[in-house]
């Protein structure tokens, strides 16, 4: 029986860079969707042959800014989906967004071709921190992207950005009590990383101290009206973000287009696998067991305790720090506080 593989598909273009991101993207007046596509083609074919006619329960395009995709190049990606793929009549299918990018009309095309969830890159609900952050668009455009969304028939989740260097509890309240009054069923909260290779790396920014972002993070929890599910993550009851669940519970997936990343399944082996052919390896038991329980560990539902994570857990650790993990329903998963200290959990976690 053939493994359902969930799909990423990378965006990599933008219409310029923000100041905080690391990820592959390169800013591009006049992307040539033509090449891009036809390689995306190319590697769909290239799945196909090797895993057959797979089940495909979610695809997601991230990026970059996946909504700058011309419609007609989008349909023809989804168009050979669908060709190659048995994609599921209820397949979630993500692309991800920039306010400014995306109006009614071209929003109610990518519907019609098959995107059910609107993932879209707010960050910010302050014109100042926007123009700090380096984003394009106003508080005012990502409003009309997201009342125009919530109209349709759609999922709908925002992006934010916490942990500005003079962000404090207060700050982040007023944030996460304009969420609640958008109405949104689903948001990430990600705390502002100082990457080295970034715009910000290269400034000497005041950033909050790890105590200060710590309080943040608990503020975030206790005033938005939506639960966490996973460390950055929160949505109602049946709005969380299948595909990342999916991804998160060590579930097998296809990374499509350079700087995307895969963990493809095939006659019982894993392999680490990047788009663009840029690498297929095997993986070993034991490293793939090791990345479901970091992924795992991040959800508040855990991972899942089978054989494989079983065999690289510290058993004794575990029933040691009964205040720092929970085992119920045969999955693992973090107390509040485990979830504070969750990087040095891991660490004594994995033997």
């Amino acid at each position: 029986m053939k493994t359902q593989h969930n799909i990423y598909i990378h965006v990599p273009f933008c219409v310029s860079k923000c100041k905080y991101c690391a990820f592959f993207s390169r800013a591009c007046a006049k992307p040539d969707w033509d090449t891009y596509v036809t390689r995306i083609l190319s590697e769909i074919d290239y799945w196909a042959e090797k895993l057959g006619k797979i089940d495909v329960p979610t695809i997601f395009f991230g990026g970059g800014t996946p909504s700058l995709i011309p419609t007609k190049h989008f349909a023809q990606i989804m168009n050979h989906l669908r060709n190659k793929f048995n994609i599921a009549d209820d397949a979630e299918i993500t692309i991800e967004s920039n306010p400014g990018t995306l109006d009614s009309t071209c929003l109610d095309e990518f519907i019609g071709h098959g995107v059910n969830r609107l993932s879209i890159g707010v960050q910010s609900l302050n014109d100042d921190e926007l123009v700090f952050l380096g984003r394009r668009h106003s508080v005012a455009d990502a409003m009309r992207l997201i009342e125009s969304a919530m109209t349709r028939d759609i999922r709908v989740s925002a992006d934010f950005i916490y942990g500005l260097p003079n962000h404090n509890t207060k700050t982040v309240e007023k944030l996460c009590r304009d969420i609640n009054q958008i109405g949104l069923n689903h948001c990430s909260m990600y705390e502002l990383t100082i990457e080295p290779t970034t715009p910000f790396g290269k400034m000497n920014l005041d950033m909050p101290s790890n105590n200060e972002m710590a309080d943040m993070y608990n503020t975030i929890a206790n005033t938005l009206n939506l639960p966490r599910y996973e460390v950055s993550n929160y949505a109602r009851a049946g709005f969380e973000c299948r595909h990342n669940q999916n991804v998160w519970d060590g579930d097998a997936y296809i990374g499509l287009g350079v700087g995307a990343a895969g963990r493809v399944f095939i006659d019982g082996t894993w392999y680490e696998q990047m788009g663009g052919g840029a690498k297929f390896e095997p993986m070993s038991i034991t490293a793939r067991a090791i990345e479901k329980v970091i992924t795992g560990m991040r959800t508040m539902r855990g991972v899942l305790l089978a054989n494989d994570v079983k065999n690289v857990l510290n058993i004794e650790y575990i029933n040691n720090h009964p205040e720092l993990i929970i085992i119920a329903d045969n999955r693992m998963h973090a107390t509040d506080d485990g979830i504070m200290i969750l990087d040095d959990l891991l660490v004594n976690l994995i033997k």
